[in-house]
């Protein structure tokens, strides 16, 4: 409604103050409203929608300035992109989660009371170094097991519920004389 108010109007000196009061004054109360249902909105919020410049062409340079400067700032939950920009790389995580094994293990003697924190710490490590790679939209779930070598045999297993096209996991091991380290890294698309 403000915009064909807008354009309707002759644009004299005075006319263009009028103008000028309507045009910031309705893109306000509309990036008002965005907001307070953005607010409302359990989407997350991934990026804006561009405006064409076709729709500029009436206006001043300032006034297009600060429309393109105001709309920039309101963003919309969907983007219909059911695909990840930067797909998950099984290889370099696994490389990676190689690395922080042996790194932190190297010099380590099995204890069965300080392996649950040192399961804690190397997870939380894998996972921040994992999410530094900066594969979107993915959930990551990290599992770090340290068993005591005492000629046993040892079965894991693990299942999931996941699309075979998107989702990946990756394992990466470290054995010692007194330990072996495993730990599981599944990555989930999450759209």
């Amino acid at each position: 409604g403000c915009i064909v108010l807008v354009r309707k109007l002759s644009t004299t000196k005075y006319q263009s103050m009028i103008l000028s009061f309507i045009f910031f004054f309705c893109f306000k109360k509309y990036a008002q409203i965005i907001k307070e249902r953005m607010k409302s909105s359990s989407h997350e919020v991934h990026g804006t929608e561009p405006m064409d410049n076709e729709s500029f062409a009436e206006f001043g340079k300032s006034e297009i300035f600060t429309l393109k400067t105001s709309m920039a700032k309101i963003r919309y939950a969907n983007t219909y992109k059911m695909e990840p920009y930067r797909k998950f790389q099984a290889h370099l995580v696994r490389n990676k989660a190689q690395h922080i094994l042996t790194q932190r293990l190297q010099e380590t003697k099995y204890n069965g009371v300080t392996s649950i924190f040192l399961c804690n710490s190397i997870s939380e490590e894998i996972l921040t170094a994992v999410k530094d790679m900066g594969f979107d939209r993915y959930k990551y779930v990290v599992t770090v097991l340290i068993l005591q070598k005492t000629g046993q045999a040892i079965k894991i297993a693990s299942r999931w519920v996941w699309d075979v096209a998107r989702d990946n996991w990756v394992s990466a091991k470290c054995e010692t004389e007194s330990f072996i380290s495993l730990a599981l890294i599944s990555a989930c698309y999450y759209e």
